[in-house]
C-alpha cells in the first residue's frame, strides 16, 4: 500500500484546510496522526473500512474525517484550526484495533505540514 498526503498549508486561526490521502491497494481502517516540532506523533483520528469514526478528545467537533472508497483517498477536514493544531499530519493504512495507536499501522504516508498562526 502506498499513500500520499497532500492539502497542507499554512492558515490562520479559524480558518479551515482538508488534508488528503490517495491510496493504492486494499487500506482497510485508515487513520490520521500528526507531530508537532519536539512532540511525539499522536493520534487525530481514523475510519474503519465500515467508515465507523474516532476521533481525539482534542480535535472533536472541528475535524471530520472521511472516505471514499470508489477514489481510494482518505480525507480530513479541519475546521476552527488554532495554533496548537500546527504539525506535520500524517495518513496511516492498514490499522488494527485499537486505531488510536500508532504502531497499529503498518503503512504509512510522507506527511504534510498544517501551520496554524495566531
Amino acid at each position: 500500500v502506498q499513500l500520499q498526503a497532500s492539502g497542507g498549508g499554512l492558515v490562520r486561526a479559524g480558518d479551515s484546510l482538508r488534508l488528503s490521502c490517495a491510496a493504492s491497494g486494499r487500506t482497510f481502517n485508515m487513520g490520521w496522526f500528526r507531530q508537532a516540532p519536539g512532540k511525539e506523533r499522536e493520534f487525530v483520528a481514523a475510519v474503519t473500512s465500515d467508515s465507523n469514526t474516532f476521533y481525539a478528545d482534542s480535535v472533536k467537533g472541528r475535524f471530520t474525517i472521511s472516505r471514499d472508497n470508489a477514489k481510494n483517498t482518505l480525507y480530513l477536514q479541519m475546521n476552527s484550526l488554532k495554533p496548537d493544531d500546527t504539525a506535520v499530519y500524517y495518513c496511516a493504512a492498514g490499522g488494527l484495533l485499537p486505531l488510536t495507536t500508532s504502531r497499529n499501522y503498518p503503512f504509512w504516508g510522507q506527511g504534510t505540514l498544517v501551520t496554524v498562526s495566531s
